[in-house]
């Protein structure tokens, strides 16, 4: 039996288009199916289709970025001088041509982070809402399609219902200890890009690469730092700022992992000097406590004053969030480039986090400190470590998403994104780096 017509029916608009089936018909349909299975059988993404009237209405246009992907490869192709690649002589991101870029992404996540803090709570659920309660009183309920994440800190129980539902409906749940300490993350199973972690274990065993992505990773960081000290310190040293610019060209030039590492801790060393001259006094009028935001150097495993605390809770919720970022992009976030692999350590995470611990971490720390949203009550001492009290704690997790809500301008694509927003799509761009979809991964430095 033979078939020389068929029919189209497109649903949106309830039409029909009728097909005449001829050799040349076959031949194409062939042709692109043969074509698929080749996409599929490499591993590699696909290129980005060019101003496609299809992307604006597809729900992967965050996650192929074919706008964004596009705009790098015209800056490469416009770059004749290879040296230069994606940065202009300033060291800061050099901009794509200009061009009539779509946005396809949107500037926020609707999706908002959901922390349990009280210690002795239980989280169960009730069809698709959450019920924390405090023995059999109940305390708050959670609708799970307004969270993109569940953070538990300390002593909260959750029961296997409630986590079913969560891996199910692809929300990660988080857990700390009572102090802020990044454990780990429950995730359904949603990674499903095996193919990009497979570049990523091959490229992580390069020196080349991750020697490459390593220099712009610290030099980012220490030009995010440049820039804070400039936005915030009333008068930053000159000579400071000039040895952290120094800092940045050596970074750019370092010859090994090892050189970098000293690079990235001398460039710190110099910020957190000055770190103390962009918190402001308390006031006078306020009685004296046994703590103060008085900033002498940075110190850990315990932090041993409030800003130290502080700074070591900002930089595990920040770990959390990237790793989570990994997760969803396709990585596996355990295996770095630039930070090598240690038992239980999110590497990758932190890879991506070094040129975001001044724009997130530290400024919401600043932002607390500086607003009074979080005081010298909100500490307690334990041993030779400081902590934050529940109530201190909770007014920082509002700085935190606070600063992770802020829109911010991206220095390459001249749109406004959130912070949140801005974490994913640098992690997906460098999965599109890792690919080898652009040739280089452009670090988020800030202007």
């Amino acid at each position: 039996m033979q078939c020389d017509e068929a029919i189209v029916y497109y649903a949106a608009t309830k039409q029909r288009v009728r097909l005449r089936i001829d050799e040349a018909v076959v031949a194409d349909t062939i042709a692109a199916v043969n074509s698929a299975w080749a996409t599929a059988q490499n591993g590699l993404m696909p290129p980005p289709l060019e101003d496609s009237p299809k992307c604006p209405g597809c729900s992967l246009a965050p996650i192929c970025l074919p706008e964004e992907t596009n705009a790098l490869l015209r800056a490469e192709a416009a770059t004749p001088d290879s040296q230069l690649e994606l940065f202009d002589l300033s060291g800061l991101p050099k901009k794509p041509p200009k061009s009539d870029m779509r946005r396809l992404v949107s500037p926020r996540d609707e999706l908002r982070a959901a922390y349990i803090n009280t210690q002795g709570l239980r989280v169960g659920k009730s069809g698709d809402v959450l019920q924390v309660k405090e023995k059999e009183a109940l305390r708050q309920e959670i609708r799970m399609n307004e969270i993109c994440q569940l953070n538990i800190m300390g002593n909260i129980q959750i029961s296997t219902q409630a986590i079913q539902a969560l891996t199910q409906a692809e929300i990660p749940v988080c857990y700390f200890s009572q102090g802020g300490w990044f454990y780990g993350i429950t995730q359904g199973l949603s990674t499903k890009n095996i193919f990009l972690r497979k570049a990523q274990f091959k490229l992580a065993d390069e020196g080349w690469f991750c020697l490459r992505l390593a220099r712009k990773l610290v030099a980012g960081k220490i030009k995010n730092h440049r820039t804070m000290l400039m936005r915030n310190h009333d008068e930053p040293p000159s000579v400071v700022l000039e040895q952290m610019k120094a800092m940045i060209a050596r970074a750019e030039e370092a010859a090994s992992l090892e050189e970098l590492l000293g690079i990235e801790g001398n460039g710190a060393r110099l910020y957190f000097s000055e770190f103390n001259a962009m918190l402001k006094g308390e006031d006078a009028t306020e009685p004296a406590r046994e703590f103060s935001f008085d900033f002498q150097a940075r110190n850990r495993r315990p932090p041993r004053d409030p800003v130290n605390a502080l700074l070591s809770l900002a930089y595990s919720m920040l770990a959390k969030d990237l790793t989570i970022a990994c997760y969803a992009a396709g990585f596996d976030p355990m295996l770095g480039f630039y930070h090598q692999p240690r038992f239980g350590r999110p590497a990758l995470a932190l890879d991506l986090m070094e040129p975001f611990r001044p724009l997130i971490a530290e400024s919401a720390v600043l932002q607390a400190i500086n607003t009074r949203m979080v005081v010298a009550r909100n500490f307690i001492q334990a041993g030779k470590a400081v902590a934050l009290t529940p109530e201190g704690r909770k007014a920082f997790y509002h700085a935190y998403e606070a600063r992770m809500d802020a829109l911010v301008s991206h220095p390459l694509f001249d749109y406004r994104l959130s912070y949140r927003r801005m974490l994913d799509v640098q992690t997906r761009l460098l999965a599109k780096y890792v690919e080898g979809s652009i040739p280089e991964y452009p670090v988020f430095v800030t202007r």
